[in-house]
């Protein structure tokens, strides 16, 4: 009987526990280990790039994830991106990460707005934040730009301190950052209230992290990061191939293959392979351009690079309309991004090659074309001009010839004898006029 009983109280205990587990969620939740998405971000930043930490969000959210970790590694990018970028984390109803790694990864310009809004802010050893001077469109030496650009920069120093005194980071450091370009060491920034934690690893930087309370749209957040599960996410192939099209160097090889193969294709009409992959090359250049700092008088200086070399086909100028196209082109590769930041530039090691292959490959078509039109004519009476024949019969006024298998009537200035080797030197109607060839 006893046995019995302490079984009955075994499992009256056991359905007892169950039920408050049941009847409790929250400390069922504590039992659950936490879950963190984890994705990178090594590369410029652009729209394709927030797009992609937007819907990583956005997923987390749906899917009741305790957090989102952005591992960091940019030279910058574009300030709208960044701005979006910036307002979805600043608006997140959960806690986002953003850790600067691995180590030798940087959070230049952009990035380092994108890293003080985050929840949480973290660095590996070996890596630098800062240099986030905005980046002027169009400026130069005069009035109005510099008014311009004070305004811009104005701009950026109050967005930032914005951010800074919400996430309570270092407000004069990062007005440093924007007016000053200045830039510093992971430990550096730990020093100074820029970054909340320095961290050699991502499990390293949870530990220090749990418990940590933080501030979201959805209210006061304790962090519980201990033993988290992280589940990494990739791009997918659609956003893999919109943030490679939006690399500078990408959309300008892109540019001048499309406008080549076109060209191709109209010099020689009918060949259709150059033509095709012109103009997908030419649609896939236009659209990574909308998304780049595009001066669109470089884009008009490489056009008329290629119009003069159609005009050197039509017109004689010894070469020098070719050397003004190659000219062209160059100037217009220089000036086709407006941007100091080299994010958002053509490599020199992209572009001096491709102005030399694409110099050469318009340069070998015009030639090529010049030397059609100089070629003598191989039909008609143009054709038949300087053939060599025989004469079948005296000729004077009239006589016979026979060259290319066939025999003309034929007439001279002089007498040819027979079996004299003769040369056509003029064609009239159905007749050639033949002079005698000398041994």
């Amino acid at each position: 009987m006893r046995k019995r009983f302490l079984k009955e109280s075994a499992l009256i205990g056991f359905l007892l526990l169950s039920a408050v587990l049941l009847w409790n969620p929250a400390l069922y939740a504590e039992t659950k280990k936490p879950v963190y998405n984890v994705i990178k971000v090594s590369a410029a930043i652009t729209p394709p790039v927030a797009e992609f930490i937007n819907e990583n969000l956005e997923e987390a959210v749906a899917e009741g994830i305790d957090g989102l970790i952005i591992l960091l590694d940019t030279p910058g990018g574009l300030d709208l991106a960044m701005r979006d970028i910036a307002k979805d984390i600043l608006n997140s109803p959960i806690p986002v990460f953003v850790y600067v790694h691995p180590s030798g990864a940087r959070a230049a310009s952009a990035g380092v707005i994108i890293t003080v809004s985050a929840h949480v802010a973290a660095m590996t050893p070996g890596t630098n934040i800062g240099a986030a001077h905005p980046v002027g469109i169009g400026i130069g030496g005069g009035g109005e730009d510099k008014t311009m650009m004070e305004k811009v920069e104005n701009d950026a120093v109050a967005y930032v301190q914005g951010i800074a005194k919400k996430r309570g980071r270092n407000e004069k450091w990062l007005e440093k950052s924007i007016r000053k370009s200045e830039s510093i060491t992971a430990e550096e920034a730990l020093k100074i209230n820029v970054i909340d934690y320095l961290a050699v690893d991502l499990n390293q930087l949870l530990e220090q992290a749990h418990g940590k309370k933080v501030e979201t749209t959805s209210g006061e957040i304790t962090l519980r990061t201990k033993d988290a599960l992280l589940v990494e996410k990739e791009m997918g192939a659609r956003q893999r191939i919109l943030s490679a099209l939006s690399n500078p160097n990408v959309a300008y090889i892109l540019l001048l293959l499309g406008l080549a193969g076109l060209y191709f294709e109209f010099a020689h009409p009918g060949v259709i392979l150059p033509g095709v992959i012109g103009g997908i090359s030419l649609i896939l250049a236009f659209f990574a351009l909308q998304t780049l700092p595009v001066n669109y008088a470089g884009i008009l200086l490489i056009l008329f690079g290629i119009i003069l070399f159609i005009a050197e086909i039509k017109i004689v100028s010894y070469g020098m309309l070719s050397i003004g196209g190659v000219v062209s082109i160059a100037m217009g590769s220089l000036l086709l991004f407006e941007s100091p930041d080299p994010a958002l530039r053509v490599s020199l090691q992209v572009m001096i090659p491709a102005v030399a292959i694409v110099s050469l490959f318009f340069m070998g078509i015009v030639a090529l074309v010049v030397k059609a039109h100089m070629r003598k004519s191989a039909t008609g009476s143009e054709g038949m001009r300087g053939e060599i024949g025989e004469a079948v019969t005296d000729i004077y006024e009239t006589g016979k010839v026979f060259f290319l298998g066939e025999y003309w009537n034929a007439f001279s200035d002089y007498l040819i004898e027979k079996g004299d080797k003769v040369k056509i030197v003029q064609v009239e109607g159905l007749k050639v006029k033949v002079e005698k060839i000398t041994p």
